[in-house]
């Protein structure tokens, strides 16, 4: 927990990089409610990857899935699709799907256990999920990603032109590790965990222009808000140093997810170091998204280290 003085020097600091970076008075202000609209003008973003988490996609009390925010939730992307816009999903959710359906009443501990439910738990979310979007005439495809997808260039370069095609034929990719084989996820999140840092890496492979992480939290503080009634809002973090990643916690507050706020630090690193911005909000309600995407000063943003586009308008 960051002591008060630390907390206004972080604060301070901020402010002072948005300052030195953009210039102006109009980037100035006080940490929480700080004038950022400049920084969030969206409307240029043409390929968007949006993360969602278990915590997002599930009812607390049961741990089933919540349909009616999964139907927000089709039905936001397809209307940033039908607006013009790129856009692929990473989502969470197998295991939590798979174990209740399996009548699983405990947190999975072996792999093998695990890797069941996430067998069980994929076909049930993409079939969901496939119905939810027919519902809008929008086709989406399911990609399953392992750590092997990114060790070679070949792999890589050939899981790039995969989401290259579907974009140009109007898919929605549907993202998620594959857990029914990968165990990196599952047993020590070393790798991706809990899609919060594979969202970035996608990000980077299919050479996004915004990534947008939805948890069980509204953005990043200066300290844990669960716990520390003196924790304030970070709106801006223009520059990843070792104060902001320190505020990274290993726990999410919730019984479904897996990745902290230290691996969506870890996902912010990734992503502003590849040219894309990046923001965490919650995913409470998703129609967020589109209260994001038109620009609103919600959640917080992670600048772009630089501005860059790779590739062709499609």
């Amino acid at each position: 927990m960051l002591d008060n003085k630390l907390k206004k020097a972080v604060g301070d600091k901020i402010i002072k990089d948005v300052r030195e970076r953009f210039g102006g008075a109009e980037h100035s202000g006080e940490q929480r409610g700080m004038s950022v609209e400049p920084l969030r003008d969206f409307k240029d973003k043409k390929r968007i990857v949006v993360k969602v988490g278990s915590s997002s996609l599930t009812h607390q009390e049961s741990g089933k899935l919540d349909l009616i925010k999964l139907e927000i939730l089709v039905r936001e992307l397809t209307d940033l699709r039908n607006s013009g816009k790129e856009v692929v999903l990473v989502t969470s959710g197998a295991i939590m799907v798979g174990r209740t359906a399996l009548g699983v009443d405990h947190r999975p501990d072996r792999i093998e256990e695990k890797q069941a439910c996430a067998a069980v738990g994929q076909a049930r979310l993409m079939m969901i999920y496939q119905k939810l979007f027919a519902e809008y005439n929008q086709t989406c495809g399911q990609v399953l990603i392992t750590k092997d997808n990114f060790l070679s260039e070949e792999a890589s370069h050939n899981a790039k032109k995969t989401f290259e095609e579907l974009l140009k034929l109007g898919v929605i990719p549907i993202v998620n590790e594959n857990d029914t084989v990968a165990t990196s996820e599952i047993e020590s999140l070393a790798v991706f965990g809990d899609n919060d840092t594979l969202s970035a890496v996608v990000a980077n492979l299919v050479e996004a222009d915004l990534l947008i992480l939805l948890s069980d939290i509204d953005g990043l503080y200066t300290a844990d808000p669960h716990t520390d009634e003196d924790a304030e809002f970070i709106s801006v973090v223009t520059n990843l140093d070792d104060q902001i990643m320190a505020m990274g916690k290993s726990t999410t507050g919730t019984n479904a997810g897996t990745g902290g706020m230290a691996t969506k630090l870890s996902a912010a690193r990734i992503a502003t170091g590849s040219g894309i911005d990046m923001i965490i909000a919650s995913g409470e309600d998703f129609h967020v998204i589109h209260h994001i995407t038109n620009g609103e000063q919600i959640g917080t943003l992670f600048i772009a280290k630089e501005r860059v586009r790779r590739y062709e308008s499609k």
